[in-house]
This record gives structure tokens, C-alpha cells and sequence, in this order.
């Protein structure tokens, strides 16, 4: 790990984990203040609240069924640091229409404010879409062999350690003027975009492709190249099996802060934080006891506990001292409950576990095949995911209309976990 870490100094990592990190930053920090606004601002109901997370996440993963495949191709094709510098500029002009639907909403035009905020929602999305396949696919062009596993890690520890500090500075500034915020979201987009012109040249290697526009018969073509590779259609299996897990507790956890534990936006800020901990620090912890190795071998093991940690998370909510008459806890109160402490090492196991589970398998993504074949395989990758996830939000959806609570919700993650650890078992014994 002493090696991986050594690669922030090179001008070859360095500028592409920055401009990664501030992008994954901006969009996080957006995306909850967004959703704390709506969720204890506008709405008052736990079933209305767990919709709207279900749309605004379904909104954002739309992209990535239309345009994983073209973006895919395109970096397969284009220089790759040029691509990223056209993404980074966008976000700008996405970020400034997200900040007036902000200002409208804190105005007191509830409805068209978060329909502009949705619309931003939308263009993080196609941002995503296009710069997810590069972040990884970039790698195996700027570093070694034996660093893309460590490449990959950092990338992915830095990628939750940018969720956990925009979660925490929405938050905090969920506390002061929409303008704050705005400022802060705009500022950080422009450091980003400067940050991607430093990004070294990634040309294309290989044969020119002949790219093909259509998103439908595009994203089947990618995903048809793909799939049919035994050990690349097992870890696009698990990967998204796992992300739909991933949906669920997405979608679930600001209702269940809300209504379950009874807390507020500093709680809710705070869960989401040390779920970003956890899968950075899971994310590094597996990258040392593989070695720098690619390898799934830990990777069941590594789910199973993380759906044990589910089931006792929930033990623990079932326990837990709810407040009356919508009272809610602050953060100093609920770390001062005698079962404070027990949820948020729940939480930080769940998390750990499933960094430890998911890294790996992006790095057999883009070690396993050639240099020229990298974007398009996690493009490929990143179709699969979105509709895993989709269909994650549409059964959360299908059990809210059923009157299933969101605690009751989250056990669904629990059943999942054994599927998932047994097509990480078939990754394992097709490839190590």
C-alpha cells in the first residue's frame, strides 16, 4: 500500500485522483443538500420522503443506460484526458443550473426548484456517465501493472472519502444561506476543470473504431462484447448485484434516520459519512491483504459479513429509544445514547465489508483485458450496474406502495448478500 500511496506524487496519478475526487465532491455535496432539503424542509412523511429518494436516484442513473456504451467507445477512441476536460467544463454549467434551482427552493418556490435541482441531478448523471468508464479505464495507460490495483483502490477509497466530505459540508452548510452553498459547488466545479488540464495525454491504442450512436443498439453491442467472457460476465454480475444492494440502503437510509432513529440532518449527515469511511477504509484494507494480487478470493467472505452486519444494525434500530412528537435527536444527543456507539460501528462494518467485497473486481475489469478494450468494458460494466440498481429502486418502491417500512426494507440487502458471494465464489474459481 506504501507503493500505491507513493503514486500521489506522480504527475501521471495525481491530477486524474484530484480532479476524481473534487467531481465525486461537488456531486455528493449537490446531491444532499438536495435531498435533506426535500426530506425535512418540504416533506412530512416517511413513505413520500423514500419516493422522492427513489426518483432523484433512478433520474441519476438514467444516463448511464443511454450513454455508458457511447462514452465507452468514445474513450476508447479519443484521448482520454481530452474527454475529461470537456466533462469537467460541463459541470460547470450544470452546477449553475442546480445553484438557481437551490436559490428558487430556499426562496419559497418549493416545486420549481427542485425540478431544476432534479434537472441538475440529471446532468451529474450524463457528467457521470461519461467520466466513470475513463477514471479506471485510464489507468492501465498511465501506470504499471503491478500499480493498477493500487491505482484502482485509491481511486475508489478517494471516490467515498469525496462522498463522505460533501456529505459532511452539506450538512454543515445546510445550516447557513443557500448561498453558501452555491458558491461552494461552483468554486469546487471550477477547480476541478483545472485541475483536468493537467491530467496527462491517454491517446488511443489500438484500432480506430467506428462509433455507433445509437444508445439502444450501442449499449447492446458493448454489453454482448463483454458478457460473453466468462470471467468478465461474473464480475459485471457481482459488481452489480452488488450496487443494487447498494440502491436499496441508498434510497432507505435518509427516511430511516429520519423516522426510525428519530434524528436530524447533523444524524442523517453522519451516517452517510461513516458509510464513506468505511468503504474507503475497506477499499485500502483489501489492496494490502491481496498484496497488489487481483484477486476475488476474499470477496464472499467479505459480502456474507456484510449482510450479518446488516441484520444486526437492524437489531440495534429495533432497540433504539425513539423520540416522541417528532422530537429528533441531534448528533451530540444520539452519540450519547447508550446504543449510539453500537450503530455507528454497525454502520462502519457494513461499509468496511463491502469496500473489501467491490474493489477487486473493478480491478479485474481493467487488467484482464487489452489496453484498447478497457473503457468499453466498464461501460459495459456501468450499463449492467444502472439497470441492477433500477431495479434495486423499483422493488424499494414496489415494498413502500406494499406498506413495508423502511427498517424492513433494508433486510432485503441481507437476502441478497448470499447471491452476491456466491457469484464473487464463481469469479474466484474461474480466475485465481
Amino acid at each position: 500500500m506504501l507503493n500505491a500511496l507513493g503514486l500521489l506524487k506522480e504527475r501521471r496519478f495525481l491530477p486524474l485522483f484530484v480532479t476524481q475526487f473534487l467531481g465525486a465532491f461537488n456531486d455528493n455535496l449537490f446531491k444532499t443538500a438536495m435531498v435533506l432539503f426535500a426530506t425535512y424542509q418540504i416533506y412530512n412523511d416517511a413513505r413520500i420522503e423514500q419516493n422522492f429518494n427513489a426518483l432523484a436516484t433512478a433520474i441519476g442513473i438514467l444516463p448511464f443506460f443511454l450513454l455508458s456504451a457511447l462514452s465507452g467507445q468514445l474513450a476508447d477512441t479519443h484521448d482520454k484526458a481530452r474527454i475529461i476536460r470537456i466533462v469537467k467544463a460541463a459541470e460547470v454549467a450544470i452546477m449553475i443550473v442546480g445553484s438557481a434551482g437551490l436559490l428558487i427552493a430556499h426562496a419559497g418556490y418549493a416545486t420549481p426548484g427542485l425540478a431544476m435541482m432534479l434537472l441538475a441531478v440529471l446532468g451529474l448523471g450524463i457528467h457521470s456517465a461519461f467520466f466513470g468508464p475513463i477514471k479506471y479505464a485510464i489507468l492501465p495507460q498511465h501506470l504499471r501493472d503491478d500499480e493498477v490495483l493500487g491505482g484502482t483502490g485509491l481511486v475508489e477509497a478517494a471516490t467515498y472519502l469525496a462522498i463522505l466530505s460533501g456529505t459532511v459540508a452539506a450538512g454543515l452548510l445546510a445550516k447557513l444561506p443557500a448561498i453558501v452553498t452555491v458558491i461552494t459547488v461552483l468554486s469546487v466545479a471550477g477547480v476541478g476543470m483545472a485541475t483536468a488540464l493537467l491530467v496527462p495525454a491517454a491517446p488511443r491504442v489500438g484500432p480506430v473504431l467506428t462509433v455507433n450512436y445509437n444508445p439502444l443498439s450501442a449499449s447492446w453491442r458493448v454489453i454482448s462484447a463483454t458478457m460473453h467472457i466468462p470471467r468478465l460476465f461474473m464480475a459485471i454480475c457481482a459488481i452489480s448485484f452488488f450496487w443494487s444492494m447498494g440502491a436499496v440502503l441508498i434510497i432507505v437510509f435518509p427516511p430511516l434516520v429520519k423516522n426510525v432513529l428519530t434524528a436530524d440532518e447533523t444524524v442523517s449527515t453522519f451516517v452517510i459519512a461513516l458509510f464513506s469511511i468505511g468503504v474507503a477504509i475497506g477499499s485500502v484494507a483489501i489492496n494490502a491483504l491481496l498484496k497488489g494480487h487481483t484477486s476475488a478470493k476474499y470477496a464472499p467472505a467479505s459480502v456474507i459479513a456484510m449482510g450479518l452486519c446488516v441484520v444486526v444494525f437492524t437489531l440495534l434500530c429495533r432497540a433504539w429509544p425513539a423520540l416522541p412528537d417528532k422530537q429528533l435527536y441531534a448528533l451530540m444527543p444520539f452519540l450519547a445514547q447508550p446504543m449510539g456507539w453500537l450503530i455507528v460501528a454497525a454502520l462502519m462494518a457494513i461499509a468496511v465489508t463491502g469496500g473489501m467485497f467491490v474493489v477487486p473486481l473493478y480491478a479485474f475489469l481493467t487488467t484482464t483485458v487489452g489496453k484498447d478494450e478497457t473503457a468499453r468494458t466498464v461501460a459495459a460494466n456501468n450499463v449492467v450496474n444502472a439497470g441492477a440498481m433500477t431495479c434495486g429502486a423499483i422493488v424499494v418502491q414496489l415494498l413502500s406502495v406494499a406498506g413495508v417500512t423502511p427498517l424492513n426494507t433494508i433486510l432485503l440487502v441481507v437476502a441478497m448478500s448470499p447471491v452476491a458471494a456466491w457469484l464473487a465464489w464463481r469469479l474466484h474459481q474461474l480466475c485465481d
